[in-house]
């Protein structure tokens, strides 16, 4: 690896960290620059999904005042999202390379535009009967599950849907709700990278360049959260997230 891409690849993770730990769309900037970095596919996705740990360290340590009170909600879907990360690397060590330079386009269109929708809180279930209570609880569990598939396999947003799931679980603010995001996705890229290290075509310089940028971006996107409104960003980066996509689409199809 040249300085030059050891360059790009850094400033590729701090912008990642920071949208990453902010609107979770840190493969939106980390992803590319490894192809630019001559990468190919999956051998940069598995890379990426390896660099990423480093993103879920800062961005939980970030989060640690809105952490606060939220055990026995991360205790419930903890264990989905690491069966969902597994479950999602397996997927992408069997999916052929060709195959899956033509799904990136489709994957990353539909994250992006995930971003974009309105996001409304959960109404108060306090009252429900204790079989509602359950199916809810059961109905989170398998939408962690689904998300943390998508996570491990790709991961392109795969925050933002979290995002949006712990703001409809009664986040109190989008800070506290992001800081859920964070260890839910930070475990789900943990067990994925594990399986990728071990069986992948993990590229490790790119893992040191692109984490080490990761972890500065990423520790301070959780104090943006918690200082500023978040949905002028999210916009800005999920039109970005289409353009890419649109981008991607284009090289792979034409």
């Amino acid at each position: 690896m040249s300085w030059s891409q050891a360059l790009l690849l850094f400033a590729a993770g701090i912008a990642g960290g920071l949208t990453g730990s902010i609107a979770g769309l840190a493969s939106v900037a980390t992803y590319p620059a490894l192809l630019l970095a001559g990468l190919p596919p999956v051998t940069a996705n598995v890379t990426n999904t390896v660099a990423l740990v480093f993103n879920g360290v800062g961005s939980i340590l970030g989060s640690r005042p809105e952490l606060a009170g939220q055990g026995p909600l991360l205790k419930r879907v903890l264990p989905f999202a690491a069966v969902g990360g597994v479950t999602g690397a397996v997927l992408l060590l069997s999916t052929p390379a060709e195959g899956f330079e033509k799904i990136v386009p489709a994957l990353l269109g539909f994250a992006s535009l995930a971003i974009l929708l309105p996001v409304r809180p959960a109404p108060d279930n306090s009252g429900a009967s204790r079989r509602r209570q359950r199916l809810t609880l059961a109905l989170q569990g398998v939408a962690v599950f689904a998300i943390c598939i998508y996570g491990g396999y790709f991961g392109a947003a795969a925050g933002v849907l979290l995002l949006a799931l712990f703001l409809r679980l009664g986040g109190e603010t989008l800070a506290h709700a992001n800081a859920g995001k964070n260890v839910v996705l930070g475990l789900a890229n943990g067990v994925a990278a594990l399986i990728f290290a071990v069986v992948a075509p993990v590229q490790w310089p790119a893992v040191l360049a692109l984490g080490t940028g990761c972890l500065l971006g990423s520790r301070l996107g959780p104090v943006v959260v918690r200082h500023s409104p978040d949905k002028p960003l999210r916009i800005l980066i999920g039109l970005a997230g289409v353009a890419l996509a649109v981008k991607l689409g284009f090289d792979a199809y034409r």
